[in-house]
């Protein structure tokens, strides 16, 4: 008899050498336990398009910086949006699965973001500082990433690009939801290093943070990561909306934790898989 679980294709480069992070161990953990009530199976990025027919959901995890393959994914994102394909994270996503536009774009809505201009004529919205970050709109994993000095700022080409103040931060710290629902946090007490990451207890103000930008966010199935920087005043400001990858740091959880945000991913998936396909979806997005 045809099994009565829903089949998910999970896509991960297990391989790939992210710094500071173990794509294919914090993978192998999350697909043992999604088998216990999933059919899974697991495929390389560029493996996607061909393989995900007949799938009921396709689940895109720590597949790398996309800007490594931008014309598979691209193709890869048209066919699943054309074909109605069930995608987790849903691909309606604003944040990072877009690029960095939306760092412009909650700059002029006036969320608490680190400020961001991508035009010469804006400089003056930047508050004065020794140095700028400059980053690619499509960029990922700091590819691409620069330190520019003010005087520097006037020999620049802003072609595709963002430019920040550089913030002297007193750590960075992530929380992670599943749909819209917190479901933890880590910091990282060294600022130079960001991916020693250790448990950290989100008072309601943190939370509150957070969840706006998830709450502004067109994902209703979905694991996001609100990346944010606690700056000297106190205040955190968002470094990042990660939408389409984002890496979960499962090792650093509590076995409670860890089974507690597995328990939830499946009954989300489960809501993906139930929901109604609509096929040519891509004109919607």
């Amino acid at each position: 008899m045809p099994s009565a679980r829903s089949s998910v294709l999970y896509v991960s480069d297990l391989a790939y050498p992210a710094k500071g992070r173990r794509y294919g161990d914090e993978d192998v953990f999350l697909t043992s336990r999604l088998r216990e009530d999933f059919d899974v199976a697991v495929c390389h990025p560029l493996d996607t398009a061909a393989l995900m027919t007949g799938f009921d959901a396709v689940v895109v995890r720590n597949s790398g910086p996309v800007l490594h393959y931008q014309a598979q994914y691209d193709a890869f994102r048209q066919r699943a949006l054309a074909d109605g394909v069930r995608v987790y994270n849903q691909l309606s996503g604003k944040g990072d699965m877009a690029g960095k536009q939306y760092l412009l774009d909650l700059t002029a809505a006036g969320f608490p973001v680190i400020p961001t201009v991508d035009r010469a004529g804006d400089l003056h919205r930047l508050p004065d500082v020794d140095t700028y970050v400059v980053k690619p709109k499509l960029g990922a994993d700091s590819i691409g990433l620069e330190f520019v000095s003010r005087d520097g700022l006037a020999e620049l080409s802003y072609d595709d690009r963002l430019v920040q103040p550089r913030i002297d931060f007193r750590y960075e710290v992530s929380f992670y939801f599943v749909d819209r629902t917190f479901q933890y946090a880590l910091y990282a007490p060294r600022p130079d290093r960001r991916w020693d990451l250790e448990p950290y207890e989100a008072t309601g103000r943190d939370r509150e943070f957070a969840q706006r930008f998830v709450d502004w966010n067109d994902i209703a199935y979905g694991i996001q990561r609100v990346d944010a920087c606690r700056a000297p005043d106190g205040e955190l400001l968002l470094v990042e909306l990660e939408d389409l990858n984002p890496y979960l740091s499962l090792d650093v959880l509590a076995p409670a934790a860890r089974d507690a945000f597995v328990a939830r991913v499946k009954t989300s998936l489960r809501g993906l898989i139930g929901q109604e396909t609509v096929r040519g979806a891509a004109e919607a997005v």
